[in-house]
């Protein structure tokens, strides 16, 4: 690792991230030395998480945070920053799948119109609104610093219009026009903002539990987080904005990227 990748002191904002692709990039940037906040609807669970990955190192801490409450996202950001002491980096995590309006929606997907409206907007009110509340709530400390960053969980293009997966991939469509939106808008006030994605289907909880083991098996490990969402963290970052990171593909675009000179622009 280069010493401009290095996220030791990096304070951290993680929303849902207490289990899955969440607390996967929790562990990643706390073996850095990052100094991490996880949120997750549950205090105790969100405590109990925090636990688990600082693992007695006295860098990461629990917050109950619902990101659909606008009060609940208000007291979980004001908690944050007194337990940090300000914020470098939010992350966007916190999510529902399609679980939660189909549990059999990759072995036998329903039309849209078989969803209900309350299923519907709990998944945009988590997936798209939430990732907004979290953001409008940080972004003022961060305008008045003049240094920032966001970077927003997505997932791939074809999952977004795939048969099937409404609610889940109207909410993370919105959610990346909304990512492009906030990097128009800060880019102004050096408050980056960028867009990551696994790459494709990972092992978290929102896999039915009927899944083949063999299917499970091809699924990406939510580790493929680790290295994009330190680097995004770390100063080799800086001014870097508007980008959408496939994960998978983290180590290629990042070559590219140096080889082409991009990184000193």
């Amino acid at each position: 690792m280069r010493p401009d990748e290095s996220v030791a002191g990096v304070r951290v904002l993680i929303t849902g991230a207490t289990s899955g692709l969440g607390r996967a990039m929790a562990e990643a940037l706390a073996d850095g030395g990052a100094r991490v906040v996880i949120t997750g609807r549950d205090e105790s669970r969100a405590g109990h998480a925090a636990e688990q990955v600082d693992a007695g190192r006295g860098l990461v801490s629990g917050v109950g945070m619902d990101v659909r409450d606008e009060r609940s996202v208000a007291d979980g950001v004001e908690r944050t920053f007194g337990l940090l002491g300000g914020l470098d980096v939010l992350v966007n995590n916190a999510g529902i799948g399609m679980r939660t309006v189909d549990p059999e929606f990759l072995t036998r997907p329903r039309g849209f119109w078989e969803v209900t409206p309350d299923g519907f907007r709990d998944v945009v009110d988590t997936n798209l609104t939430g990732y907004f509340l979290v953001a409008r709530a940080v972004v003022s400390a961060f305008l008045a610093t003049g240094a920032g960053r966001i970077v927003n969980i997505s997932l791939n293009k074809e999952t977004m219009v795939r048969k099937g997966f409404a609610p889940y991939g109207p909410s993370r469509a919105g959610a990346e026009a909304l990512s492009r939106v906030m990097a128009a808008d800060l880019r102004d006030h050096g408050v980056w903002v960028n867009v990551l994605l696994p790459g494709g289907a990972t092992r978290t909880g929102m896999v039915p539990a009927g899944v083949p083991a063999e299917v499970r098996e091809r699924m990406l490990d939510a580790s493929v987080m680790a290295a994009p969402i330190r680097w995004l963290c770390s100063p080799a970052a800086e001014g870097v904005t508007d980008e959408r990171i496939v994960a998978r593909d983290f180590d290629e675009w990042l070559r590219v990227r140096r080889t082409d000179g991009s990184e000193r622009r």
